[in-house]
């Protein structure tokens, strides 16, 4: 069922992990100017006095990445799906050349990768433009241009080192009211005026151009490149048997869940958001040769983040869940992690024959994981709860498999303990390695490998 081929790995960000934010040439993106309050993360005019920013250290794998490296190798994983810093390679994202000292930090970790025989899986994008180019945000047809200078470096560069890419983290996420984080730089203003949903297709239409573009210029320089879409799964189930219900969910998962994918795979924008865009005042630009463009840029794979599921419905007073920031109802039938988002192991199943099934390409699940409390007793980490979520998520996976989709591997959230993007905090924690590090940034740093950590070791070996 499972080949030697697959890739068993695990996920991280760099805005969330990296640390060393002003080190080396590094420039400013949009999360490092993200202070902690005591709620969400608000966003400041530059980097200012007086405010705590924990991008800025995050957990140090900056500085930390070789020990990090040899733990996630002695874990046994062989793939580690990781993001590049925008600016660490154009510090603005307006620069002609490139920032050397950024690159060969980047030169490093894939070598201490390939050290481990772990293939690293690159995000190009996820979630850290330059700060610099914020004001305007993706909604500027001129980010394309800037975009896929900087993809088109890293190819060039990485072409011996790196053979799996994803050119945009969760694209989807845009369509949904906290995509305009992305799409304008600007995380406050998730309730801003400003923030219409106008402006956010606007900025997602130049995201389909940039990553088609991208695509074609990869498989000029390698033509074996493999790359792939992100998307964030938002799983909806009818609330009820009620026909406006089904329809209801029908309609949630054609805009949120297929829409960009569609656009990503089969290259054009699909027939049903017509009447979406008309009855909503979209108006897209398309510009003379985007059909084209997309036409000619579409993905090797799919990947994907999924977490838990929510039910859809027409009535308002139904009891609502916590969930993430896409939200939804609550479904009786599912138990809730600490943080209220709810656990469904046959939701992965059911979305996976789903996507194969409108698609017939290769899958990758990049982010699935449980985010928990974790308590240091006795120097060791007992987190059972995140090894059954996982367990049972696997355990999905392999019947999907049985069902007959292609899966390429599994890559849960996340390698190791991250600072969280909506709050900047850590102490929701997801990683199969401990980081002795507190919300202020307090702590030593120290790597403690959790139960999970031994428990994955074990699963692999049985299986690679």
């Amino acid at each position: 069922m499972l080949d030697n081929k697959f890739l068993w790995g695990a996920s991280t960000a760099a805005n969330q992990m990296e640390g060393g934010w002003n080190e080396d040439g590094k420039g400013t993106s949009v999360v490092d100017v993200l202070a902690q309050t005591e709620t969400m993360r608000k966003e400041t005019d530059g980097v200012l006095d007086g405010y705590y920013y924990s991008s800025h250290n995050a957990v140090d794998f900056y500085h930390h990445y070789k020990e990090d490296i040899r733990l996630l190798g002695q874990m046994g994983i062989n793939a580690f799906r990781m993001s590049i810093a925008w600016t660490r390679i154009f510090p603005t994202g307006m620069e002609e050349e490139p920032n050397e000292a950024g690159l060969a930090f980047y030169d490093k970790v894939f070598d201490e990768l390939r050290k481990y025989g772990i293939e690293p899986v690159v995000t190009i994008s996820h979630y850290e433009p330059p700060f610099a180019l914020a004001e305007k945000g993706w909604a500027d047809r001129k980010m394309i241009d800037y975009y896929t200078k900087y993809a088109k470096t890293l190819f060039l560069r990485y072409k011996d080192k790196v053979n799996y890419w994803i050119t945009f983290n969760e694209i989807n996420c845009l369509i949904v009211p906290f995509g305009i984080m992305t799409a304008g730089g600007i995380f406050s203003g998730i309730f801003d005026e400003k923030n219409t949903e106008q402006l956010r297709f606007a900025a997602l239409h130049n995201q389909l151009i940039a990553s088609a573009k991208t695509v074609a210029i990869a498989k000029s320089i390698r033509s074996d490149f493999k790359i792939g879409c992100m998307i964030a799964s938002m799983l909806n189930y009818p609330l009820t048997c009620n026909p406006k219900d089904v329809l209801l969910a029908q309609q949630e998962e054609q805009m949120k869940n297929m829409f960009c994918s569609d656009v990503m795979i089969r290259g054009k924008y699909p027939s049903y958001c017509k009447r979406y865009f008309k009855e909503h005042g979209i108006n897209i630009d398309m510009a003379e040769g985007d059909e084209e463009i997309l036409k000619n840029g579409t993905v090797d794979f799919y990947a994907f983040s999924y977490y838990m599921s929510n039910c859809i419905g027409t009535d308002k007073d139904a009891e609502k869940s916590k969930g993430n920031l896409a939200g939804g109802m609550k479904n009786p039938y599912l138990k809730e992690s600490e943080w209220g988002w709810q656990i469904d192991p046959d939701g992965l199943r059911i979305f996976m024959n789903r996507v194969y099934d409108r698609y017939n390409i290769p899958m990758m699940i990049v982010e699935n994981g449980l985010g928990a409390y974790d308590k240091v007793e006795d120097g060791k980490i007992h987190d059972k709860y995140r090894i059954d979520y996982l367990s049972a998520h696997i355990d999905a996976m392999k019947e999907a498999i049985e069902d007959g989709v292609d899966v390429m591997g599994y890559l849960p959230w996340s390698a190791i303990d991250l600072m969280a993007l909506s709050t900047g905090n850590i102490d929701k924690r997801y990683g199969f390695i401990y980081v002795d590090v507190d919300n202020n940034g307090d702590g030593s740093m120290k790597r403690i490998p959790k139960d999970s950590y031994y428990w994955y070791k074990e699963l692999i070996s049985k299986v690679a």
